[in-house]
């Protein structure tokens, strides 16, 4: 057996297939990865690996396996062309701000098969936070779809202990409110409106002479391993968003 191989390689057809059928094949590769976020069906994570070879990025699309046993595959897959559409959007388009699903991106959805709905059945609204979706009868996610799985597809490893022992209707409900969007951790809050009164996790911090900045706990004492000097906290807005550091 082999089933790391197995899981993530699935996972991988899947996503080309649908980079293929779907978006003419311009969507770079990704990492797809397994994550049992809470109340997340899956999230889109823009350049959030790094290739210590080459210094080069790619995005993160995430998928929790809770479902995988509970629901059909055809869910499954809808989750996966969802996330496609955010990184599409990330690298064609104008995301919303944070997790918003604004109304480009609910025209691509329905360019691709997808029909945005914020409770998962029609008549619900097309943008907004917590968005679900379905399939559009006959529309080109279906025709996908229909040839991956005629290409005998299939999800061979799922989670044993939710599809065991909880139906696919309580698992809804666990997941009731589930945002299948942008991982809220990895993107640029919005610029306008009140500023945020909670408080930072991350600061940013300055090596003024030095011109070197990074970021971290707030109230470190930090030492410049150029100039020996003193690094100075810097609590902005815009500190607050930063991770890792920048030269």
């Amino acid at each position: 057996m082999l089933p790391t191989k197995d899981a993530y390689g699935e996972l991988d057809q899947a996503y080309h297939h649908f980079n293929v059928e779907l978006f003419g094949g311009q969507l770079p590769s990704c990492l797809l990865t397994l994550q049992r976020e809470k109340k997340t069906y899956g999230y889109f994570s823009a350049g959030r690996f790094i290739n210590q070879t080459d210094k080069s990025f790619t995005d993160e699309i995430a998928l929790n396996p809770a479902y995988f046993g509970v629901v059909p595959l055809k869910e499954v897959m809808q989750t996966v062309v969802h996330e496609m559409v955010h990184l599409w959007q990330h690298h064609f388009g104008k995301p919303g701000r944070r997790r918003y699903h604004n109304r480009e991106w609910g025209e691509k959805m329905k360019a691709v098969g997808l029909m945005p709905s914020d409770t998962g059945k029609p008549g619900g609204k097309q943008t907004g936070e917590r968005m679900a979706d379905y399939a559009i009868e006959g529309g080109v996610f279906d025709q996908a779809f229909e040839k991956l799985v005629n290409s005998d597809f299939r999800i061979t490893w799922y989670d044993y202990f939710p599809s065991r022992h909880v139906t696919a209707q309580a698992l809804q409900a666990a997941l009731e409110g589930a945002v299948e969007g942008v991982d809220p951790e990895n993107v640029t809050a919005p610029t306008e409106g009140p500023a945020s009164t909670s408080k930072p996790t991350r600061v940013k911090y300055t090596c003024a002479p030095c011109k070197i900045n990074l970021w971290g706990k707030p109230s470190l004492k930090l030492i410049c391993g150029e100039c020996s000097g003193h690094f100075a906290e810097e609590q902005t807005e815009k500190s607050r968003q930063g991770v890792g550091s920048e030269e």
